[in-house]
């Protein structure tokens, strides 16, 4: 990892824009001991200075260097869970008030998954942008499978929204696919991790 990098501010399209790079062959294996061992290290000795840390991780040093490591594995594997997790927090924490705008839309047609993902009624975008880093901070606290379907929920509602604000001039109903299929992405993750498959 570079020592110092510009922080990379993305727009919404980043759901489906960022690609990694390098050889693949190689990245897949240091994507694969990256995941596992940044995931072993934090939930053996949790440390809250350590996981706000990784939280924020993107915000400090950019997205891109996550992307370099993890964005090319493939959605049924650990680092490309992980990939999609800091994806999902990282494109909210870059437009909170986008964010909560669509969110909260998608709360109004479906509720069933705002509760799931653990949304307080009618949030304002600070507090969707905290959900997300709950639900990010749970992967390395918590259960590992629940992260991944309060994700999943989140991402739902965040399609949900999309769907319902788009317009013939934005670029609601592309995002609203992109959180549909990364809802599905971790839906089957979380099945994987619970039967000891997602590595």
């Amino acid at each position: 990892m570079r020592e110092y990098h510009k922080p990379v501010r993305r727009p919404g399209d980043v759901l489906e824009a960022l690609q990694g790079s390098g050889d693949p062959a190689e990245l897949g294996g240091l994507a694969h001991d990256t995941a596992a061992a940044l995931l072993h290290r934090v939930r053996t000795a949790p440390d809250p200075h350590i996981v706000d840390r990784l939280i924020t991780y993107a915000d400090e040093h950019g997205i891109d260097d996550v992307a370099e490591l993890w964005a090319d594995a493939s959605p049924e594997s650990l680092p490309g869970a992980l990939w999609r997790l800091y994806l999902v927090r990282h494109t909210v924490a870059g437009n909170p008030d986008d964010a909560g705008r669509i969110f909260k839309r998608g709360a109004e047609v479906d509720g069933v998954n705002q509760a799931i993902a653990g949304s307080p009624h009618a949030p304002t975008p600070h507090e969707v942008v905290e959900l997300a880093n709950q639900i990010l901070r749970g992967a390395f606290t918590g259960d590992f499978a629940v992260a991944l379907e309060r994700a999943s929920a989140f991402s739902r509602v965040m399609s949900a929204g999309a769907s319902e604000l788009a317009t013939p001039s934005d670029d609601h109903p592309r995002r609203a696919v992109g959180y549909a299929t990364l809802a599905e992405e971790f839906t089957v993750e979380a099945k994987l991790w619970r039967a000891g498959q997602l590595t």
